[in-house]
């Protein structure tokens, strides 16, 4: 009777552990909590970027999982929540919405919307965190993304499913890049996401304001973490963007998605990391700060037709101090792109729109990306403009010139205000090819340089009234071929006789 009794007390203190196990497993109590970070004690069994429930329905992103206790950043304000309050498990990882519900609409991190448009309509949610789709998924990049800007087009162009850093100090014109090329997706059957990392409520308003005003918003979501806003929802916003650009790529569709701009999700990861007591590593950034970015990045490719042919093209944005491209975020990123454009502030300030730097912009994908009409007429294009600058500081110190050289200064020179180009205005194919045939056959070399533009635009025109047959055929085949050579010839040569 005695061992029955002893068995029987064995097994009931082993209920209660159990009971109190689970209970620590899917419970916690919080420790400490500021700054938007809480450290939790219990909850064993959380999963790392789990979403947790504090008191007053704020939610928490589990992100450092160690013994006894578990640090969570807060999704939301932290005033409600004090030491010694209960935590629970969701069991999910943090998740956004996903679908054609987004398109037009202006949403937070965790996909909320902030446009006063009503509640976001739709069917499925995806995990923000997710591993990069495979080598044997994926495809080459061999189809262009026209972003409309002819300095880009030509010399640096970007393909479907591919990477490229815009990169430069402030105020020379990322964000204007960026923008113009998801307003020349117009029609083009291409969804965007832009997502603004720490900026300004106002400058995203603006910007919403521009593409609705030209028609644009209808294809386009915003993904909004604004600098009034704690770290953690900077942090999560890029991979919410990414996730969402996941459903319709896997869905067989083209995506372009804006980061603007990593710089300021560098640091608010930095602010997360030093907050959670993680060691800091080189410049006082966490040593995974690559890894970060690469996880992000990598997401982006184009899929193999087996698995449905979509892509995600990605355009991160990186702010540099005095042009040092040799930061530690920007080296980072350029080594994770699939290149880069360089914005440079002694163009844009000479007026030089945009303020694209030839000799350190590159393009890793190349003419892969281009149609075969642009291959003709900007195959040379990087040279002469290399050219050009030599010759330019060669001649600040001899005021002899000798013709050969005059004549590269010249052609240099209407060149370089031939890619000159209006934002918010990007231009089709046939325009920007038809331009850059007439400069690169010498048509304008006689011409002043401040006459360049007024040539061009009128010469587009002149072309689009007279030879829509030949712009429809341009169109259709995207290659010049001797016919099509003749007739342009012929069209530039005739308009230029009606100027006489």
């Amino acid at each position: 009777m005695k061992i029955t009794n002893e068995i029987s007390s064995l097994i009931k203190a082993q209920i209660r552990d159990f009971e109190a196990k689970l209970e620590a497993d899917d419970v916690g109590t919080v420790i400490s909590v500021g700054d938007g970070i809480a450290i939790i004690y219990g909850l064993e069994k959380a999963m790392l970027g789990e979403l947790l429930v504090f008191p007053g329905d704020v939610y928490g992103m589990a992100m450092n999982l160690d013994n006894g206790d578990v640090g969570a950043v807060l999704l939301g304000a932290d005033n409600e929540i004090k030491e010694g309050d209960t935590v629970k498990r969701t069991g999910r990882v943090v998740e956004v919405p996903v679908g054609d519900g987004l398109l037009g609409r202006v949403v937070n991190a965790l996909g909320l919307p902030l446009d006063e448009k009503g509640p976001i309509e739709y069917q499925k949610t995806r995990p923000i965190e997710r591993i990069a789709p495979g080598v044997m998924t994926r495809k080459s990049v061999d189809t262009p993304l026209e972003t409309g800007i002819k300095a880009i087009d030509a010399m640096i162009p970007i393909g479907r499913g591919q990477r490229e850093l815009i990169i430069g100090d402030r105020q020379t014109g990322k964000t204007a890049i960026a923008l113009d090329a998801i307003i020349n997706q117009k029609g083009k059957d291409v969804k965007c996401i832009y997502c603004a990392i720490g900026q300004k409520n106002s400058s995203v308003a603006s910007l919403v304001d521009k593409l609705r005003n030209l028609g644009c918003l209808d294809y386009v979501t915003v993904v909004s973490s604004s600098a009034s806003e704690a770290a953690p929802n900077q942090y999560i916003a890029p991979f919410a963007a990414m996730a969402m650009a996941e459903e319709w790529m896997e869905q067989g569709q083209d995506v372009l998605v804006v980061f603007d701009d990593l710089s300021k999700h560098a640091v608010a990861y930095r602010t997360l990391s030093l907050l959670l007591k993680r060691a800091p590593g080189r410049e006082a950034y966490p040593g995974d700060i690559f890894y970060l970015h690469s996880r992000l990045l990598e997401r982006a490719c184009r899929l193999s037709k087996d698995f449905g042919g979509g892509s995600i093209t990605a355009l991160p944005i990186v702010e540099t101090q005095a042009g040092d491209i040799s930061a530690y975020i920007p080296t980072n990123i350029i080594s994770i792109t699939d290149g880069q454009i360089f914005l440079i502030t002694d163009y844009f300030a000479a007026g030089q729109r945009p303020a694209v730097d030839s000799g350190f912009s590159v393009s890793r994908v190349g003419s892969s990306a281009q149609t075969k009409a642009m291959k003709q007429v900007a195959s040379s294009l990087k040279i002469e403009l290399a050219s050009y600058r030599e010759m330019l500081s060669f001649a600040q110190f001899g005021s002899d010139l000798d013709a050969a050289t005059k004549k590269i200064l010249t052609h240099g020179a209407i060149l370089m205000e031939t890619l000159k180009q209006k934002q918010y205005a990007p231009y089709p194919m046939w325009k920007q090819v038809v331009e850059l045939y007439a400069v690169k056959q010498g048509y304008l070399d006689a011409l002043p340089v401040n006459k360049v533009a007024e040539y061009l635009s009128a010469m587009d025109v002149y072309i689009e009234s007279n030879y829509k047959d030949f712009l429809k055929e341009l169109n259709q085949k995207k290659a010049f071929t001797p016919e099509l050579e003749a007739t342009l010839n012929q069209a530039i040569q005739a308009y230029s006789k009606s100027r006489e």
